[in-house]
């Protein structure tokens, strides 16, 4: 099939650093284009894809060192898909809802993945008055939320499987991998790691608009001794960085739409702690991946008790679960769905996934980025430290 995929600017495809959204968007993209389908990439100038990219900005908004109005930008990109919906058999957005009117009047069948939390009064409103419009929810937690909605599916998220190496033993630390922000509570995951008396490891990164949270109620924590931060990691380091924890700390405390880093965590064998919110009781196998809490007294037992989890079975879960591949024949579904509805399909599935030289020229940048991402670590400046991504940890003693 002939497909589009409408990415948020706000990050290149796959992101830097933090970006969930378009993390997945880059591992759908990926997936289908090994599936042999053919697909074009609406994305920021420096995403790196096998598929047709076709860059609006220069680069994702949020690293971009110009002043811009994202408003503009995702105009922009709507008013391309527009110009060349014809191209294609089905449009799959991820950009929210800027695009829904362009939708309705558009004659190639629109798709889109609902990625952020669904409970506020005017995403009903929204969806009320866009009845018709086609939507894939990432999680029934996040679904409930809208029951009227025009869902065609609930496709979980997947990673490729060769993304993560499985991690058969611990190290002596815990893992915190995301955004510093009241609704992911890393101030939890620290009281964790001190009753356990084990270092955490905190990977994330802190947005403008939760920077008075980080100062009034986090930085004094981060003083702690056992408490060490690096700032945003990419999915090369996250490997290890994840992977030779003891276990990943996910004490959340909002309706979590899905929580990709949880399956991150099981990709490489780790077991995750997390509060029974949102998507998590879905996402999670309590007592196989983890344990599944609703307090601090619940998640700090766990925590002393989580060498009793099989790495092997996390990983197992993983690839019977959360597989790109598995995602994208989900979502194929709903796209031949879609444009049988229309009468659009050019159905190219099974063909060869492109040639040597697109594959070659991809694969220069990419060694570049990796590379790049290594230099990202922010250390205390008061004291040098090995890190878990450091060649040398974990550090003698």
């Amino acid at each position: 099939m002939r497909i589009a995929q409408v990415a948020p600017l706000a990050e290149s495809v796959p992101p830097q650093g933090y970006g969930g959204t378009e993390r997945v968007v880059s591992y759908l993209t990926e997936a289908l284009v090994d599936q042999g389908h053919e697909v074009t990439l609406f994305a920021s100038g420096d995403s790196i894809t096998s598929a047709d990219l076709v860059p609006i900005t220069r680069q994702g908004l949020r690293t971009s060192p110009e002043v811009c109005n994202p408003a503009v930008w995702h105009t922009i990109m709507l008013d391309k898909v527009s110009r060349r919906a014809s191209d294609f058999d089905v449009i799959h957005f991820h950009v929210d809802c800027t695009h829904y009117a362009m939708a309705r009047r558009c004659a190639t069948p629109c798709l889109t993945t609902l990625h952020g939390r669904l409970d506020a009064a005017d995403v009903a409103v929204l969806h009320d008055h866009f009845t018709e419009h086609p939507v894939v929810a990432i999680s029934g937690a996040q679904r409930a939320s809208l029951p009227d909605a025009n869902w065609m599916a609930t496709i979980h998220h997947g990673l490729p499987q060769k993304l993560y190496d499985f991690h058969p033993l611990g190290q002596d630390y815990f893992a915190f991998v995301g955004r510093i922000s009241p609704e992911k509570r890393l101030d939890r995951a620290i009281e964790i790691a001190v009753a356990c008396n084990t270092p955490l490891w905190v990977a994330a990164k802190i947005d403008p608009c939760d920077q008075a949270y980080f100062d009034t109620e986090i930085r004094a924590l981060m003083r702690h001794p056992l408490v060490h931060f690096v700032d945003e990691i990419d999915e090369v380091q996250k490997n290890d960085f994840i992977g030779n924890a003891r276990a990943l700390l996910f004490p959340i405390d909002w309706p979590e739409p899905f929580g990709l880093v949880m399956v991150e965590a099981m990709a490489c064998g780790v077991p995750v702690i997390a509060y029974a919110c949102g998507s998590v009781p879905e996402v999670m196998e309590h007592g196989l991946t983890g344990f599944v809490v609703s307090n601090q007294e619940q998640a700090i037992d766990a925590a002393r008790r989580v060498q009793s989890i099989d790495r092997s079975a996390c990983r197992r879960v993983f690839e019977r679960r959360y597989l790109s591949s598995i995602m994208a024949d989900e979502y194929g579904k709903v796209y031949r769905r879609l444009a049988a509805d229309r009468g659009t399909s050019h159905d190219t599935a099974g063909t060869s996934r492109g040639t040597l030289a697109a594959s070659v020229a991809r694969s220069a940048p990419a060694a570049d980025r990796r590379a790049r991402s290594r230099l990202a670590l922010v250390k205390r400046p008061d004291e040098p430290q090995a890190t878990p991504l450091d060649p040398a940890w974990p550090p003698p003693g």
